[in-house]
């Protein structure tokens, strides 16, 4: 086995979680900017809009991966993983401006995704690892690095276009290959998993497991729609690229206020509590964007990301606590396979938005949120409610 285990002190742990939570800002803003520039691209490439929620399908589609990642970062433990990802997720950012037709758009976005798969679960896992008490903090202060990445960068790569093109996104890649010293300090190296583990009790977890995995799937799929249609909305009413990107910046950045208020109010309120009320908050703000138009966009965005973040750190804790032995698989499921399986869903949101326009996909939204809130009872707690 390699690896050990070591203390806060030995680590330095606050600066090395600071350090974790910049490279997933750098990873998820390179691997989630397509929405900010997604108007342009599709003018670039003579699409039609409908092919709007295929070009995000192919990028989040590789994240399906991360529970096989989790079970290759599991067993072989170390960094590795990790590495790659930030690096893949950083090239295809720089490729995406300079693709010539959608074919091999396409191949860069599967890039992108699968760079994503690679990246979270040994970052994960390391995270709570370095984090001897106040896990739930540790988790979302690393979850709020990638939450700001994928509200920031949007803008940012709207501005590239602006300023200079397409082409201009290549800079993107820039940042997150000149982290990768900086991931390789931070990251702690893994432990491989125990030769005599036991096996995962699925005939026990499979049912928990997978009701976990349909509400995380849920919300994905709420959070990829919204971010597709916040810029393809405000296009609609005339206003500008960068702009209409800044929707996106306040729906993710402001939402960081539920990832640090998520799991402090769940340890109040109960988890199911917590998930059930921002679930039905997610309901009510998303449908009432679909009526809403002008500067009432931006603070319903902002609610509707509080409401939706605040149950992010929540069900990777809980996944890990129902697989303690194979925690890089257990995020692997919430993070990357439920939100796979939340971008396949938004390819029926292209054929919305072409015939009745972005609006009423809101709605679709709303209902989904609700479908969300019928799982919750059914839904596993956090382990240290069950004793």
């Amino acid at each position: 086995m390699t690896g050990r285990n070591q203390t806060p002190a030995e680590t330095g742990a606050p600066l090395r979680l600071a350090g974790m939570s910049w490279t997933h800002f750098l990873n998820d803003g390179a691997a989630n900017f397509l929405p900010g520039v997604l108007p342009a691209i599709l003018v670039s490439l003579q699409l039609p809009v409908t092919w709007a929620g295929a070009l995000m399908t192919a990028l989040m589609i590789g994240q399906g991966l991360q529970p096989f990642v989790g079970i290759i970062a599991d067993r072989i433990g170390g960094r590795s993983l990790s590495l790659l990802g930030l690096c893949g997720s950083s090239l295809g950012a720089g490729l995406i401006g300079i693709v010539g037709n959608t074919t091999a758009l396409i191949a860069v976005l599967a890039l992108i995704g699968i760079s994503n798969a690679l990246f979270h679960p040994q970052a994960v896992s390391g995270v709570r690892q370095l984090a001897s008490s106040r896990q739930g903090l540790a988790i979302s202060s690393f979850l709020i690095g990638g939450e700001i990445g994928r509200g920031v960068w949007p803008m940012l790569a709207g501005l590239c276009v602006m300023l200079g093109g397409l082409q201009w996104l290549t800079l993107l890649a820039l940042p997150g290959l000149a982290s990768l010293p900086l991931l390789y300090r931070c990251a702690p190296s893994l432990a491989q998993r125990h030769r005599d583990a036991a096996p995962i009790a699925w005939s026990q977890h499979a049912g928990p497991v997978m009701r976990l995995v349909a509400f995380c799937g849920v919300r994905a799929f709420i959070t990829y729609t919204i971010t597709l249609l916040l810029p393809l909305l405000w296009q609609q009413g005339g206003g500008g690229l960068t702009t209409g990107a800044s929707l996106i910046t306040v729906f993710m950045v402001v939402g960081v206020i539920g990832n640090l208020s998520g799991g402090w109010l769940a340890g109040h309120l109960g988890s199911h509590k917590l998930l059930l009320a921002a679930m039905l908050l997610a309901t009510v703000t998303a449908a009432a964007l679909g009526t809403t138009a002008g500067i009432w966009l931006w603070p319903l965005a902002a609610l509707l990301g509080i409401a939706l973040f605040a149950t992010l750190p929540l069900t990777v804790l809980i996944a890990q606590d129902m697989l303690p032995e194979d925690r890089s698989f257990g995020s692997g499921l919430v993070i990357g396979f439920a939100n796979a399986l939340g971008a396949i869903a938004v390819i029926g949101i292209g054929p919305v938005i072409d015939y009745f326009g972005p609006a009423p996909a809101f709605w679709i939204t709303a209902l989904a949120a609700l479908a969300a809130c019928a799982i919750v009872p059914w839904m596993p707690r956090l382990a240290a409610e069950q004793v």
